[in-house]
């Protein structure tokens, strides 16, 4: 038995013989495939050998005697076509000796795999560029899943073993100047596009390595596409983008995975070409879209743990070089506290992400984060420097139906005893689960006109009235 079909064998000549090593599939014997009587399905579905654990087998072995005898370095030097030529050349050859039957389909296909392993991410290559997936999960090496639409689906990618996963994970990291193995077990990195990766291996990886990859589009999504998937509603985008152009400072609150990044990365397009921005991340991933851009990144510690540079200083380094506005990629930690100076001290406009389920939390959380800076302040002080520092809060949520939502627009308005005041502009009503188990809603005024109009009124910019009318379908 083969999987679920009985084989029989039948008559072949001896087998010539052949390199060592040779693959389980070269055995000079011809196989006739008949489907089981005990579990009828149709012969078509092992038609394809390059779904098959030999062919695996074999592409990895070739791969390895393919860097042991060709310069890769001089070869990634050539044209795509010469090289594809080269590697052809040597595959092909391989083929015939280990007499694997492939048509001429298959075997581009096979070239594509071989040159994916040499230059690119292997199996992974195929995955990072179709479109249509947002996340790669992977649980060790026989365990994928990616998401497409917002929902986890499993995938048929697999890597040969623990080993052939591993070298994958070491060629993302290296490429960022970042390692990872048993004594440092996590580390988050990202790939030349910019999409995020986070690595878990052994012993923190029970099973074996865990890789998250969030990837990114190549073409940032910006306000109207938004507004074309129904996660934002026009007079919605209008008035966040007027905000952004008076310079009001916005916070963009919301679950992991809600779209907190896209939104930043949406929003910034609206701010003047003019203006000098210093983003500061984790792991680079912003795509800001204006001249004047400069970028700088954490740095994990080195082996003697040293070395280590965090938000904070860069937080602070960012203040001596002249910023007109500070986009933090994402506020988790005591960088909190000199991010709220900035903002308050001539740095308008500036951005910044943080979890958050709705916006008062994203105040609460935000108190939390300025506490831990370690700065003896009462809660007074701390909600003083937020209500002065912080104007807008942008709230997003993934749905259960995996569709990402702005779910609430609100205002600080100012400081009443201890409390922070706060009024909400727009917002989505949830009103049911369809047939499908999509989630039924729609967008809303809530009927309060957001005091900053007369910011934008100042710089020249007129939102009509009507925006915020509840009566007025969004």
């Amino acid at each position: 038995m083969v999987g679920r079909f009985t084989v029989r064998r039948a008559s072949a000549p001896e087998p010539a013989p052949v390199m060592e090593e040779l693959s389980p599939t070269a055995t000079g014997v011809a196989w006739t495939v008949f489907p089981d009587p005990q579990n009828p399905e149709p012969a078509a579905q092992v038609a394809n050998p390059l779904l098959s654990d030999k062919l695996l087998d074999a592409k990895v072995r070739l791969h390895r005697r393919l860097i042991e005898e060709i310069n890769l370095s001089a070869l990634e030097k050539l044209p795509e076509d010469e090289m594809r030529g080269h590697v052809k050349q040597l595959v092909t050859q391989y083929i015939l000796v280990e007499r694997l039957a492939l048509n001429q389909q298959e075997l581009d296909d096979f070239i594509s795999e071989i040159l994916d392993e040499m230059t690119g991410l292997g199996p992974l290559e195929p995955l990072l560029k179709d479109s249509g997936i947002s996340d790669i999960l992977i649980n060790g090496h026989e365990c994928v899943y990616v998401e497409r639409g917002g929902l986890l689906e499993p995938c048929g990618v697999r890597f040969k073993d623990e080993a052939h996963l591993l070298r994958i994970i070491n060629k993302i990291v290296a490429a960022v100047g970042r390692r990872v193995d048993e004594s440092h077990p996590l580390c988050d990195a990202r790939l030349l596009d910019g999409s995020r990766v986070n690595v878990a291996v052994r012993p923190v990886g029970v099973d074996g390595p865990l890789v998250s990859i969030r990837k990114f589009s190549k073409k940032p999504f910006n306000l109207n596409k938004l507004v074309e998937y129904n996660a934002i509603r026009p007079q919605m985008a209008e008035v966040l983008a007027a905000a952004v152009r008076a310079r009001i400072t916005t916070i963009i609150s919301g679950g992991t995975g809600s779209g907190k990044t896209t939104m930043l990365n949406a929003l910034s397009a609206f701010i003047s070409e003019k203006e000098r921005l210093i983003t500061i991340e984790d792991a680079a991933e912003l795509q800001l879209q204006q001249p004047h851009v400069a970028r700088m990144e954490t740095r994990p510690p080195n082996l003697e743990g040293k070395g280590e540079i965090r938000q904070r200083e860069l937080v602070k380094n960012a203040l001596r070089m002249r910023p007109e506005r500070i986009i933090l990629g994402e506020c988790r930690g005591e960088e909190a506290f000199d991010m709220l100076q900035a903002m308050n001290t001539g740095h308008e406009g500036s951005m910044a992400t943080i979890h958050a389920n709705n916006p008062r939390e994203a105040i609460s959380r935000l108190e939390q984060l300025i506490g831990m800076a370690g700065m003896p302040m009462t809660v007074a002080s701390i909600r003083g420097q937020i209500a002065s520092a912080i104007k807008i809060i942008v709230q997003l949520s993934r749905l259960s139906d995996g569709k990402r939502k702005v779910t609430s627009i609100a205002e600080i308005t100012g400081l009443e005893g201890d409390i922070i005041q706060m009024q909400e502009i727009f917002k989505f009503v949830r009103t049911g689960i369809g047939p499908d188990n999509s989630v039924i809603g729609h967008f809303q005024a809530t009927g309060v006109r957001p005091r900053f109009l007369n910011d934008l009124v100042a710089m020249g910019v007129k939102i009509p009235g009507s925006y915020f009318d509840p009566s007025q379908p969004l």
